[in-house]
């Protein structure tokens, strides 16, 4: 029997709000809609306390569908997701980027 995959560092915890369905990424002071903010996991310990959290705040009905993205940094050390799925995510509709998030996390 193989290990659980494990997701590659550094990563960040990313859901969706329950109420509003938006993107959030967890921070040291809770949720936020600004992936600037996110709290950045750089070992494995750190990694695990946030998919704690995750857990946690689907038991306190706050965010559906957390877990964890391994990211990169862009020239200004703000996390970056490696992935094309999770970048959407974190960019919003692609049809009209000077509204929504998209336009305020530039």
């Amino acid at each position: 029997m193989s290990a659980p995959k494990q997701t590659p560092l550094p990563a960040i915890l990313l859901a969706n709000h329950l109420l509003d369905g938006d993107v959030v990424f967890f921070t040291p002071n809770g949720w936020s809609r600004d992936p600037r903010e996110a709290l950045v996991a750089e070992d494995r310990a750190t990694a695990e306390a946030l998919e704690a959290e995750g857990v946690a705040a689907f038991k306190r009905q706050e965010v559906v569908d957390a877990y964890l993205v391994d990211i990169t940094r862009d020239s200004h050390g703000l996390p970056v997701p490696n992935h094309f799925r999770e970048r959407f995510k974190v960019r919003g509709p692609s049809n009209r980027p000077d509204l929504g998030k998209q336009a305020e996390f530039v």
